[in-house]
């Protein structure tokens, strides 16, 4: 599996008619050669003795610019390269489920400390795998239908489909029993299936066509389920500054939402955090299974000490995994972290090619890639009829803290769901720091059309009261800062109660906890019930003419430790703190 940069069959027969490339200059990645015939743009080619994998991005004249995909030290003038004819493509199959892999989906599990570069390793090795097919000889089939599935890879069987644009009269299929990967298993039309797919990584997979999306992807996360939710199949960016807690929510997203599949792109990070990803992943549980939830995970580590032009492709390579599982009828969460790193290597790149800059640097076309990646994600019907998903959640790392420079400016613009990080909550050990301020979600009218549909009317109604508590609350924030608490009028002081409950019993989570890592959507209703009934109960009694002083002096403990002492799904445990609450403070008098 991985990059492919030697071809077999047709494709090598194409470049034996080719003549050969010779370097012309080498500048970091960039990589100028001259040819004569047979080159195209975005075509790979095998640079060098060491045959490293690299990709044309300009053709001029006689002399064309190639990205290289791995370090260049050594590589000289006069050199020669091996047009591939054929676009930068990675190898699709049941191997990918567990794995961890370089930005050119190359295996990263058992290599040592570095891959070598110009390396072509196949994970499949001798492996076999066990195929069930699940149609028979003189069957018709179409384009995207099953012919069989493997089902020795973990908690999810892979499906073997036919390929698009393929369909017609299965010739050909093989029996029950274990094959290699590059084995073919069927022959429908005239055309061979394998177990594995060779796919382009900028180039989407087909389908059917897309469709709007009513359910959530339920995260687990109680600040976003509850008021920024995003639906399967939409996208979400998470900007932030240093140390306010990005790739901690991308993780705690990674394990706990119900998508079938995680691709989790580490993108420029630092080793030691994808490391920690890799760790925790292998270690925790699986809810669905009961096995490792890194066993329905694809790993894709790029991280900052390895070749720069590797992390651009690395988020191509992990939307086209996504695409592959989605194309079987999952749902799919990719989690890129960080874009802002990948927009970085374009940057480099660019000024490395003399590419006019534009803002800060960066290229002119860097809205058109972010648009590109964003918009892959989608809610479909699959080719072979089945609905499928792909959900893409970004992390943007603004220089410091700055929203208004470019990747999150053009970021915002695309995606549906903003999730910003604030750093006055980070500071203030409130985790998520999601900032309820400067966040917003698009999804929600459609979302609460959902909602309605599976006997969950009040959603919508709940979440507009936390919000508004939550906008009344810093709206007297600053009075309090000026005058005092004690200068407001009595519900007014009751509102920045509602506010803190709300904040500390209901939008703060913490992952290291057993039981509030995790809240399933019944306990975030519940929470965020409770907290808006003690507050309606408080307003009463101020109105009834209780002192809002006596009301303050009121342990809300319970209340607040609703969310760690109780299970993650126990809905009638909060509700049972609620009534308690309600109770004590019906014994408050005047």
């Amino acid at each position: 599996m991985g990059a492919v940069t030697e071809d077999s069959g047709t494709h090598r027969r194409q470049t034996d008619r080719q003549s050969v490339c010779r370097i012309l200059r080498v500048t970091g990645p960039l990589v100028e050669m001259e040819y004569t015939r047979g080159i195209a743009m975005y075509d790979l080619v095998s640079i060098g003795p060491a045959r490293l994998p690299g990709e044309i991005v300009a053709v001029s004249g006689h002399v064309v610019t190639v990205q290289a995909y791995e370090y260049t030290g050594g590589l000289a003038p006069g050199q020669m390269a091996l047009p591939q004819g054929r676009p930068l493509s990675v190898r699709l199959g049941p191997e990918l489920l567990g794995g961890i892999f370089d930005g050119l989906l190359r295996p990263l599990s058992g290599v040592g400390d570095w891959l070598v570069p110009g390396a072509q390793r196949n994970t499949a090795g001798d492996r076999t795998w066990s195929f069930r097919p699940s149609v028979a000889r003189g069957e018709a089939v179409a384009e995207g239908q099953a012919l069989g599935e493997v089902r020795d890879v973990g908690p999810l069987p892979v499906k073997v489909l036919v390929p698009p644009g393929g369909g017609g009269t299965v010739e050909e299929i093989a029996g029950a029993g274990d094959h290699p990967r590059d084995a073919v298993v069927a022959v429908v039309g005239g055309t061979e299936v394998t177990v594995g797919a060779l796919w382009p990584v900028r180039r989407p997979r087909p389908v059917r066509e897309r469709v709007d999306s009513h359910e959530a992807l339920n995260t687990g996360q109680r600040v976003i389920d509850l008021l920024f939710p995003v639906a399967r199949g939409s996208t979400a960016a998470v900007p932030g500054g240093f140390g306010t807690g990005k790739t901690m929510l991308l993780q705690q997203i990674a394990k706990w939402c119900d998508a079938d599949v995680i691709v989790y792109v580490g993108c420029g990070e630092r080793g030691n955090e994808m490391a920690d990803v890799i760790t925790e992943l292998a270690e925790l549980q699986d809810p669905r299974t009961g096995g490792h939830l890194s066993d329905r995970t694809v790993t894709i580590a790029n991280t900052s000490n390895m070749p720069m032009m590797a992390r651009e492709a690395s988020v191509h390579t992990g939307m086209t995994v996504a695409e592959y599982f989605r194309d079987m009828g999952l749902d799919v969460v990719v989690i890129a972290d960080s874009t802002s790193r990948w927009a970085e290597a374009l940057r480099e790149f660019a000024s490395r090619t003399g590419e006019l800059p534009a803002e800060e640097g960066y290229p002119a076309g860097l809205a058109s890639a972010i648009a590109a990646f964003y918009e892959r994600a989608a809610a479909v019907t699959t080719l072979g009829g089945d609905r499928g998903s792909v959900t893409v959640i970004g992390a943007v790392s603004p220089p410091g803290g700055d929203m208004t420079e470019p990747v999150t400016a053009h970021t915002e613009r695309f995606v549906r769901c903003l999730w910003t990080l604030d750093r006055d909550l980070a500071y203030a050990r409130h985790y998520p720091a999601v900032s309820w301020a400067g966040s917003f979600s698009r999804d929600v009218p459609v979302l609460a059309a959902g909602h309605r549909a599976a006997g969950d009317p009040a959603w919508t109604r709940r979440r507009d009261r936390v919000g508004a508590a939550l906008a009344e609350a810093d709206r007297l924030a600053a009075l309090v800062d000026l005058i005092g608490i004690a200068a407001l009028p009595a519900r007014e002081r009751i509102s920045v109660l509602a506010g803190r409950l709300v904040r500390e019993g209901v939008l703060q989570q913490s992952a290291l906890s057993e039981r509030d890592s995790y809240c399933g959507p019944e306990k975030t209703a519940a929470l965020a019930d409770a907290v808006l009934a003690v507050a309606d109960r408080c307003r009463e009694l101020v109105d009834s003419g209780v002192s809002p002083a006596t009301i303050e002096e009121v342990d809300f403990g319970p209340l607040l430790r609703a969310r760690e002492d109780t299970a993650p799904q126990d809905a009638a445990a909060v509700a049972a703190r609620r009534d308690a609450m309600v109770a004590r403070l019906g014994d408050v008098r005047p």
